[in-house]
């Protein structure tokens, strides 16, 4: 069986999909292999009964409706894949009821808490010089954390201010600003040439082992930035997106703008931040007459 799950990973793989897609694609799957493996069943034999056992089991376990949501998801595409090399007659985990996901809203942080993450960096040390470089681009363009630490050297454009992010088969170009394009041309032209071990290495954010960062490392420095901030949010690289789109459209910026920014391919996506720009507009208007009073 594991050469199976294997080769449908590696199929993920020659389409792009991301290391923590695989990773939760290869999870999900193994966990739903094995617990079928221990009643001695063959997962090119099950039925959507089997698979309605599986989902009732996994409310049992006390998962969460994400997490059985996604586990569903990545089972009905395995079995997409086992349909298609014709070892499966049907897909079982087609039209399966699992439970609904209850949408939250997304964190986000007020532009003073930005204002705040932003200054942490010991700019007297490289590795604040880097990292303040990293927080003003994830800011500045809403890029993805994922996004972010898969920038290479040549996808930065110094002159005309903006970054190239590509996605497999398509890219964007995405606009700095000042400050960001400011940070990111002190970070190429004075730190990034001091942290590299060899001239080889292309990968523009790079840890102090010369290497390419890693999303749980940068995980931790948004952390550490968070709690010396004081910020009494539980920040990830995800909040700074939300924020970057929020306040853009707070600023007046079209919908359309944001979403070619983002690369959302459904508007849908995008609309979800308008409400949330009106209500944190309101929220800091509230905030500064408390503080003239």
């Amino acid at each position: 069986m594991k050469i199976i799950i294997d080769e449908f990973i590696d199929s993920l793989k020659a389409r792009q999909a991301s290391q923590n897609t695989l990773a939760s694609y290869e999870r999900d799957i193994v966990q739903f292999s094995n617990y079928f493996e221990k009643q001695g069943k063959k997962i090119f034999d099950l039925t959507k009964e089997d698979m309605q056992e599986y989902i009732n089991h996994l409310i049992a376990d006390g998962k969460s409706n994400s997490t059985i949501s996604r586990s569903t998801a990545s089972i009905k595409a395995f079995y997409r894949y086992l349909v298609n090399k014709k070892l499966a007659e049907t897909n079982i985990a087609e039209n399966v009821e699992a439970p609904k996901v209850d949408r939250k809203e997304p964190l986000i942080l007020t532009k003073a808490e930005i204002e705040k993450l932003l200054e942490q960096p010991n700019l007297s040390e490289l590795k604040g010089q880097r990292d303040e470089a990293m927080l003003q681009v994830l800011y500045a363009t809403g890029i993805r954390v994922t996004e972010l630490i898969s920038l290479r050297v040549e996808d930065v454009n110094l002159t005309n201010g903006y970054i190239r992010v590509k996605k497999k088969n398509t890219e964007r170009h995405i606009p700095l600003g000042n400050l960001a394009l400011k940070c990111l041309k002190e970070y190429i032209n004075k730190v990034r040439p001091l942290l590299i071990r060899t001239e080889e290495e292309k990968t523009l954010f790079i840890n102090t082992n010369g290497q390419k960062m890693t999303r749980q490392g940068y995980w931790k420095i948004l952390k550490q930035y968070k709690e010396q901030a004081k910020i009494d949010k539980d920040i990830t690289p995800h909040t700074i997106r939300h924020s970057f789109a929020v306040h853009m459209l707070e600023d007046g910026a079209e919908v359309k703008t944001v979403q070619e920014l983002l690369g959302h391919t459904d508007v849908a996506s995008t609309m979800m931040y308008t409400q949330m720009a009106a209500n944190l507009r309101e929220q800091e208007q509230n905030e500064n007459q408390k503080t003239n009073l």
